[in-house]
C-alpha cells in the first residue's frame, strides 16, 4: 500500500481526494495537513467517520511526513501555499501530485528545479479529468487542419475561483500554439483594435460552475467548437488519486498527465 498525504485536507477538494484514497485498493491515507481543525480526526471533518489520521499543522509537514512514512503528497491549495510547501515535501524525498493553478512562469521553473534537485517524481496539472486530456488531444488534431482559422477560448468557472484565466484555458492555448506558432494571447478585449495573429482567451465567473472550456475555430462560412464541461469536482479528485498511485512507480522527474496516463 502506498502511503498518501493530503495538503488542504479540510477544503472541498481535500475531502473528495480523501474519499477517493479510501476507495483505492493500492493506497492508504497516512497524513493530512491544513491550517484549521489541527489535531482533529480528518475523517470526522470530512464527515466520513473516524480514520485515525489527525490533521497536522502545515508548519509541521516535514516531521509528520517522516513519522508517517508518506510516499506521495497531493496538493490542491493556492499558488502561494504550494510554492512554500513543495520544497519542504521534496526535501523529504516524497513524490508530488499538484493540482494548484495560478503559477507565474518563474514559479513553474522554480518548482521544476526543486523537483529535479531532490530527485523525486511529480506531476503538475491544471486539470486531472481524464476527459479534459482527450479534449487537449482533439485540440492538437484540430489545430493541424484549421491553422488558418481564427481561434478563441472561453472558460467559465464558479464565483470563488481566484485565478483567471484558468490553468486549463492557458494549457489549451499553449497546445494550440505548439501547432500554430506565433500567436499572441489576448485576454479579453475592449476599445478599438483589429484582430491580429492571436488567440483570444476569455474568463467568465459566476454561480457554482465547476468548469467549462470551449475552443472555437472560426473560418469563412463555418466554425467548429470543441468543448469540455466538468459537472463535478469529483472527476478531478479521482484523477489526482490515480496520478498519486501511478507517480510512485515512475523515474524521478516532472510528468504531464498525457505521459502519466498513456501507459
Amino acid at each position: 500500500m502506498i502511503a498518501v498525504g493530503v495538503i488542504g485536507a479540510c477544503g472541498k477538494m481535500g475531502k473528495m481526494i480523501i474519499e477517493n484514497i479510501l476507495k483505492h485498493e493500492g493506497l492508504t491515507l497516512s497524513s493530512a495537513f491544513d491550517r484549521s481543525h489541527i489535531g482533529k480526526d480528518v475523517g470526522e471533518i470530512a464527515q466520513i467517520g473516524k480514520l485515525g489520521v489527525l490533521i497536522s499543522d502545515i508548519s509541521d509537514i516535514q516531521s509528520v511526513l517522516k513519522e508517517t512514512n508518506t510516499k506521495v503528497v497531493i496538493d490542491f491549495t493556492i499558488a502561494k501555499a504550494t510554492i512554500e510547501n513543495v520544497p519542504k515535501v521534496a526535501e523529504c524525498g516524497v513524490n508530488l501530485v499538484i493540482g494548484t493553478t495560478g503559477f507565474s512562469d518563474k514559479e513553474k521553473v522554480n518548482l521544476n528545479e526543486v523537483i529535479l534537485k531532490n530527485n523525486i517524481s511529480a506531476i503538475i496539472s491544471p486539470n486531472y479529468s481524464v476527459g479534459v486530456n482527450v479534449f487537449f488531444n482533439l485540440l492538437k488534431e484540430a489545430s493541424k487542419q484549421l491553422s488558418d482559422n481564427d481561434i478563441e477560448i472561453i472558460e467559465i468557472h464558479h464565483n470563488q475561483k481566484k485565478d483567471a484565466p484558468s490553468g486549463t484555458a492557458l494549457k489549451a492555448a499553449n497546445i494550440i500554439n505548439e501547432v500554430i506558432s506565433g500567436n499572441e494571447f489576448v485576454y479579453g478585449r475592449e476599445g478599438m483594435s483589429l484582430r491580429g495573429k492571436e488567440i483570444g482567451i476569455h474568463a467568465v465567473r459566476g454561480g457554482d460552475v465547476v468548469g467549462d472550456h470551449t475552443v472555437i475555430f472560426m473560418g469563412n462560412g463555418e466554425r467548429i467548437e470543441i468543448k469540455h464541461q466538468a459537472h463535478t469536482r469529483a472527476t478531478f479528485a479521482s484523477g489526482a488519486v490515480k496520478a498519486a498511485y501511478l507517480i510512485c512507480d515512475k523515474k524521478p522527474r516532472l510528468y504531464s498527465m498525457e505521459e502519466l496516463f498513456s501507459n
